[in-house]
């Protein structure tokens, strides 16, 4: 009878509802991944955004501060500048500022890094038997700075736990949200 049709009309619309917000949640991370590739073709940089996360260039920056980055090649790196590079067998960059320059004849530039807050250059970092960082080392230079947003991610690292309850409720809060 007619209660059984408005059943079937309610499951029906409560299908549409949820296939509505899965479409609206993809639509969200689809938006949050074209902006993040589009900082980087403008940026220049692999990682336009990255966080500080230790306190190794104290009192420049600190632990959670979020730097934003560009990587322009045609732009000489500078003594002084402060630059985030990477180093091979190592998974996380580093933001330290360059110390030294050496140039050579055709051009070509060496540099060392040191963090403000370390006692020494950064050498002992740089894979073995490695003295100087070259360009292709550096993932960005820092242009600007968000002082502590980044200690969320430092919080979700620390804590993976706290990572996967704040992904469920995000993924819950999308997906059950009504339409005002």
């Amino acid at each position: 009878g007619p209660a059984m049709d408005l059943f079937g009309d309610l499951r029906r619309m409560n299908k549409r509802q949820l296939y509505y917000q899965v479409l609206n949640f993809a639509m969200i991370v689809s938006s949050a991944l074209m902006i993040w590739k589009g900082l980087i073709v403008i940026t220049g940089s692999e990682s336009p955004i990255v966080v500080v996360l230790s306190g190794s260039m104290e009192p420049a920056f600190h632990r959670g501060d979020l730097l934003f980055l560009t990587n322009f090649h045609d732009d000489p790196i500078r003594a002084g500048e402060i630059v985030v590079f990477k180093v091979e067998g190592r998974d996380i960059p580093i933001v330290h500022r360059v110390i030294k320059i050496h140039e050579k004849e055709n051009g070509n530039i060496k540099f060392l890094t040191k963090g403000d807050n370390n006692e020494v250059d950064d050498r002992g970092l740089y894979k073995e038997g490695q003295n100087w960082l070259e360009k292709k080392d550096v993932v960005g230079r820092a242009r600007g700075f968000l002082p502590y947003v980044g200690m969320v991610t430092i919080i979700m690292n620390d804590y993976p736990k706290f990572k996967y309850a704040l992904l469920a409720v995000m993924g819950a809060y999308v997906l059950l949200k009504r339409e005002s």
